[in-house]
């Protein structure tokens, strides 16, 4: 996992907890450093093991910590790299151009960004099935990531999640339904 998401982790708990609560989920986490270049890798176990320990500090099941961590993970990146939501004029658009402009410009950004894989059934206006494969299974943290894009681009939608990698499957389906919800 590249540095940039722990950096957005280490932002969030302290907006939330206050860096002394950061510092509790470090110690929690003796195989974490604290300390995250953005364009380094580190083991995902070791971002793994700073969500449980923050999904246990909130007492909060750890699906709706990562859902949440994804929703401000989009705005934060938004923010660091607004190229990449400037273009699009929908969620819609933006959605679909995760896999073509943005998974590619990353790859040029980051070495070895190790992204998911999304393909799309674009055949609804009012909805998009995004299929979601990823050996790392994080289909929730994809989730929020498209909850906090609805919330850039001023849409509402709802999310059906009917089938899951979690559940045997071998991706995900994220149903995306646009408009008044």
């Amino acid at each position: 996992m590249k540095g940039v998401i722990f950096n957005v982790l280490e932002d969030l708990v302290i907006k939330q907890c206050g860096m002394q609560g950061w510092n509790e989920v470090l110690s929690e986490n003796p195989e974490a450093t604290g300390i995250y270049t953005a364009s380094e890798s580190y083991p995902d176990e070791e971002l793994f093991g700073l969500v449980g320990s923050v999904a246990q500090k909130l007492e909060m099941p750890i699906a709706e910590v990562v859902e949440i961590f994804g929703t401000y993970l989009f705005h934060q990146l938004a923010e660091r790299y607004p190229m990449f939501v400037e273009q699009p004029e929908n969620l819609r658009e933006f959605l679909l151009s995760i896999e073509s402009v943005i998974h590619i410009e990353v790859r040029k950004l980051y070495d070895s960004p190790n992204l998911p894989n999304f393909t799309y059934d674009e055949s609804s206006q009012d909805q998009l099935v995004m299929h979601y494969q990823s050996p790392r299974k994080l289909c929730i943290l994809a989730e929020g990531l498209v909850r906090g894009a609805a919330e850039s681009y001023k849409t509402p939608i709802t999310i059906d999640h009917p089938v899951c990698m979690h559940q045997g499957a071998d991706h995900c389906d994220l149903i995306i339904r646009f408009g008044n919800v």
